[in-house]
């Protein structure tokens, strides 16, 4: 890399030489009045550690996540060619299955997804749970809200059945037809559906031979309910080398426990999780009673309960029955479990959470929190000033609850508290969100530069970049509501994503602009991004600078020449020039725009347009200069297009 002064190594270094406790007690620490929080880790995995959110009573889900979403998944019908059941092994009889897959909202295939494999219970099929493309289910709306509220991190479910598809096995009420074909569903589970899902969409698979799904298990659950969740537990048995979670949901049989118990005899009790839940009035009661309590017994199952970093939960609803309430409450909770979403409610965010260092907790952010502690707050070191607009004249309000600056609107003070939080996790966990971009040598021959650099919202390794600049009049930097915001949604959709701090005026911010995209080239594979088809995005004065270097280049302003952009997205702008050089552009902008006239944005677009590049805007009817992201406003939602937009413009 250039020279770096880089700030989040540097804490966490001294961090972990101030550490007076393990990490495996931080974590157990970390158990709050709600949720128990255990760290799960498999050895075979690049990503080893994961947390488990269990909570200490069954959730209901919430009355309006039944009804229909504004951000809703998509259910695709899948085919895949596997063996009759009972002569799988001598592959004679060939025949072909169906599966409903869920693509969550704003599916990429260059995002990697989590796989969750849902088994549907006795006497039902594929399309029980999440109904089919054209006929989805309510549940598959409860998925849906789940993801958008940041309850269930984005991820992909695969609804398959059991049953074979012809004369010789279809579970048409026989309950030891069922038995028989659970056991032996396996076969086609590993060596079938899982290739034909996983090398369909986008996974944490390299490819799909047998080592690789192996080696990508942490990311990879199964559960059922009822006969699902015999299922469920024969998959334990035979298949724990290709999944880390297990939902079994109300087992109501007897099973060969011991046998299946004796699975996990080759593996670390960190390499896998059980979470079991039934109801007070289930048959299957007495049943999961049974068997957890043999799991207490167990040298390779312990409780959460008694120990925070367990591999196992049980939960028991009062006065629950065998039914598909408890199936969908059940599978909610699961998944909450499994894949956690980041809490947008401010409740959660005031929650004591664990760091690294000295085994020590801390309150996070509220909207409360003094703009003035956040600033010189030790865990951002020398970069806290940079949070906000380093001259304070351009922002008021004593607190994140109440921070106002000039020029703009809407601020969402929850989303300001949200950055605030992310940011100083990241740090604690031992990342570097903060990166210079010049050297010691060039900022002692210009201050003003000290007063630069990027904050990183990372997403996943590997994936495509976006750079966010921030406006302000080109007098302040107006990022936490006119980039950071941005940032962090793209690194929710998997997109790694900078937030540029520049020096006020237009020609400085243009030349910071041009270093950071060369930062970031030079630097790709040490930061883990793809700068192929990069983008470029900024509200008002941070609009004009992506514009700008998108039609002139890193090469008008100081650098070398670097790739242009594949897209660039502006919002509120008042930038009439058209040079015939523009990158595909997206803008967006309010009618009662009192700065930037959306009568002129409209004008340019249309010219890129007769130039023949691509270009779109959005008009939104009575909003005024920047709106953000435009959260509890007509124009909620406008990054999603955004992103559609660019997307369409990268080539691989």
């Amino acid at each position: 890399m250039r020279k770096t002064v880089i700030t989040g190594l540097v804490l966490l270094m001294a961090l972990l030489l101030a550490a007076c406790g393990s990490t495996e007690k931080s974590l157990s620490e970390a158990a709050t009045e709600n949720t128990v929080i255990t760290k799960t880790q498999n050895m075979n995995s690049q990503e080893a550690e994961q947390n488990v959110m269990i909570p200490k009573e069954i959730e209901k889900i919430p009355d309006g996540y039944f009804k229909g979403s504004e951000q809703p998944g998509t259910l695709k019908d899948l085919y895949y060619d596997t063996y009759e059941s009972f002569s799988y092994d001598k592959k004679s009889e060939k025949i072909k299955k169906h599966a409903v897959v869920y693509l969550p909202y704003g599916y990429n295939k260059n995002q990697k997804y989590d796989v969750f494999y849902l088994m549907h219970g006795g006497w039902g099929d594929e399309t029980r749970t999440l109904g089919t493309p054209g006929n989805p289910s309510s549940f598959k709306n409860v998925i849906d809200h789940a993801i958008a509220a940041g309850e269930i991190k984005p991820l992909i479910i695969v609804c398959p059945t059991y049953n074979n598809t012809n004369e010789h096995g279809l579970d048409s009420g026989n309950f030891s037809l069922a038995m028989q074909l659970t056991r032996n569903y396996h076969n086609e589970l590993l060596n079938d559906l899982i290739p034909a899902v996983e090398g369909t969409y986008s996974t944490y698979v390299a490819s799909t031979s047998a080592e690789d799904l192996i080696a990508s298990r942490d990311h990879r659950g199964f559960g059922g309910f009822s006969m699902g969740s015999v299922a469920t537990w024969r998959t334990f048995q035979y298949g724990l080398d290709y999944f880390h979670y297990f939902l079994p949901m109300s087992c109501g049989t007897t099973l060969d426990d011991k046998e299946i118990f004796a699975a996990a005899e080759g593996h670390d009790p960190d390499d896998y999780f059980v979470f079991v839940m039934t109801g007070t009035n289930d048959f299957a009661y007495s049943y999961d009673e049974a068997r957890t309590n043999l799991m207490r017994t167990s040298a390779y199952f312990t409780d959460v309960d008694e120990k925070a970093d367990g591999n196992f939960a049980y939960r028991v609803k009062k006065g629950y029955s065998h039914d598909g309430t408890a199936a969908m409450e059940y599978t909610y909770n699961g998944m909450k479990a499994f894949w956690s979403g980041k809490s947008k409610s401010q409740k959660e965010q005031q929650e004591v959470r664990s760091v690294l260092g000295k085994g020590q907790s801390y309150k996070a952010f509220t909207a409360d929190t003094r703009i003035e502690d956040v600033i010189q707050d030790s865990a951002f070191g020398n970069f806290g000033r940079l949070l906000f607009p380093a001259d304070k004249g351009y922002y008021s309000g004593d607190t994140l609850g109440k921070l106002s600056l000039t020029w703009y609107s809407n601020i969402n003070p929850d989303r300001t508290v949200e950055i605030a939080n992310y940011l100083k996790e990241r740090v604690l966990s031992g990342d570097t969100v903060f990166y210079d971009i010049y050297s010691d040598e060039e900022k002692a021959q210009d201050p003003d530069k000290k007063d630069t650099g990027l904050f990183f919202f990372r997403g996943n390794k590997g994936a495509k970049t976006a750079i966010v600049n921030a406006g302000g009049g080109f007098v302040f930097v107006g990022a936490m509501q006119d980039s950071f915001p941005h940032a962090l949604e793209l690194s929710k959709k998997g997109y790694n994503a900078f937030a540029l701090i520049y020096r006020p005026g237009a020609q400085t911010a243009c030349e910071d602009l041009a270093r950071a995209i060369a930062f970031l080239h030079e630097n790709a594979d040490e930061l883990g991004i793809d700068m192929q088809d990069y983008s470029l995005w900024g509200g008002s004065a941070g609009a004009r600078m992506a514009a700008w270097l998108g039609s002139y280049g890193t090469e008008s302003f100081g650098e070398k020449r670097y790739p242009r952009p594949a897209a660039v997205i502006m919002q509120y702008t008042g930038l009439s020039e058209v040079t015939g050089k523009e990158p595909p552009t997206f803008a967006c902008v309010g009618t009662n725009d009192g700065i930037a006239s959306y009568k002129t944005m409209e004008d340019r677009i249309n010219r890129i347009k007769a130039n023949g590049t691509d270009a779109e805007i959005k008009v939104f009817q009575g909003l005024s200069h920047g709106f953000g992201l435009g959260e509890g406003t007509v124009a909620e939602g406008w990054i999603n297009d955004a992103i559609k937009f660019w997307e369409k413009h990268i080539t691989e």
